[in-house]
């Protein structure tokens, strides 16, 4: 039985519901504060009652996943308000879980193979509910372009799991090596490492980046343009979050290691973005009850470029938790705060304060619950709970210039 110490936090990052078809987007709907309107649209799904909004680029193209009629999954790309379905690459679902897409249009993601994993692993795809369905099959990392899914190669092991990609085309994540792992912790057996993939036009290139001396096991999880690259590093533990995140660290271009600072705790120290200027965000436990057995008790945080503190940016009023998600050119920062009694509320963090998206642009009756990714324009994707149809569905928010 997987322990409520990473459930918590993956219902968050990862969610779980189902979603009825939306043909058109719903009408765009003008919100403001003091500053800035916003309007606001709704986007369709494939047909199931759950989408979410990953990533946004320049142009305002979406990626994320939604479910479909049949309860699987499919990585997505919103275009001009119409959805597209992905594939898969063989197996019965495939999603973007992170910020996986750039301005040339190019999805990373994971996606379930056909083939079935000799070692049973619930690796890093199940077992944080990045993917629903069999657990036993094996899951790799993909890149999407022009129509085209092409399977990214692990470091000798079964499994891979992307992440991030920049506009260069380099692409980060982890995948198991062929070495099994004393460290490792419940279903997980193979070693993992942080890699760099770099998509040419024949042959995809694979780079591993070393954990931080003493570690066995790291993770990228976001790229800058520049090259350098954010994650975790730790033991193989249960290869999600907890004692595999013991260490933020950085990994510059020429995949030297160095740590970041973080919140103070022993575990969950997990950078989710880095952009242009080098500045980091994530989430990461401070110090408290259960936080040296791997409870999930964190709060977002920035880590501007060359600082030797991590800034925690607390929670919304209420709640015990939060995690930030993605940062701008503008140091804009959003993500979700929950555990209290509101349940899940994005927010946008600027200026020094965390604000609640229900306040800043509230839509009626209906709950904006995270936001996952911010572009340069101040863009913003995530997803919103629609209360009269009971459909959770991907939305943008865009700036309206006065």
């Amino acid at each position: 039985m997987r322990s409520l110490k990473y459930i918590v936090l993956m219902t968050a990052v990862a969610g779980c519901s189902s979603e009825t078809q939306v043909t058109q987007p719903d009408a765009s709907l003008a919100r403001s504060t003091a500053a800035v309107q916003y309007q606001v649209v709704k986007l369709p799904s494939l047909g199931g009652t759950l989408s979410r909004g990953m990533a946004i680029n320049t142009q305002g193209w979406v990626a994320g996943w939604s479910n479909q009629s049949d309860g699987t999954r499919r990585a997505a790309l919103w275009q001009g308000g119409s959805i597209l379905g992905l594939g898969t690459l063989g197996g019965p679902n495939s999603t973007v879980p992170w910020q996986g897409l750039n301005n040339h249009g190019m999805v990373i993601g994971i996606s379930q193979t056909a083939e079935v994993d000799s070692l049973d692993e619930d690796w890093s795809c199940e077992a944080g509910a990045f993917l629903a369905g069999p657990t036993n099959l094996i899951c790799r990392g993909f890149v999407w372009q022009n129509g085209l899914m092409r399977e990214l190669p692990t470091l000798g092991g079964n499994h891979g799991f992307a992440t991030g990609v920049n506009n260069q085309g380099q692409v980060v994540g982890w995948a198991e090596t062929p070495l099994r792992d004393p460290t490792c912790t419940g279903v997980q057996v193979l070693q993992f490492r942080a890699v760099i993939w770099e998509p040419k036009t024949r042959k995809i290139e694979t780079r591993e980046l070393s954990p931080y001396p003493g570690d066995s096991t790291s993770a990228a999880t976001a790229i800058n343009n520049r090259g350098q690259a954010v994650g975790i590093s730790g033991d193989c533990d249960q290869a999600v979050g907890r004692f595999s995140a013991r260490h933020a660290v950085l990994w510059n271009g020429n995949g030297s290691v160095a740590k970041l600072p973080n919140l103070g705790g022993e575990t969950w120290h997990t950078p989710m973005d880095i952009n242009e200027d080098g500045d980091v965000v994530g989430f990461s436990n401070p110090p408290g009850a259960g936080d040296p057995e791997g409870d999930f008790i964190s709060h977002a945080f920035l880590v501007m470029h060359g600082s030797p503190t991590a800034v925690d940016l607390q929670t919304l009023p209420g709640d015990l938790f939060s995690e930030a998600f993605a940062i701008n050119s503008r140091r804009q920062i959003v993500g979700v705060s929950f555990g209290g009694a509101n349940g899940s509320h994005a927010f946008l963090y600027e200026n020094g304060v965390m604000k609640d998206l229900n306040t800043i642009f509230p839509i009626g009756n209906d709950v904006f619950q995270s936001a996952q990714d911010i572009n340069d324009a101040g863009q913003i994707t995530g997803r919103v709970l629609d209360r009269t149809t009971g459909q959770t569905l991907t939305f943008i928010a865009t700036p309206i210039p006065h």
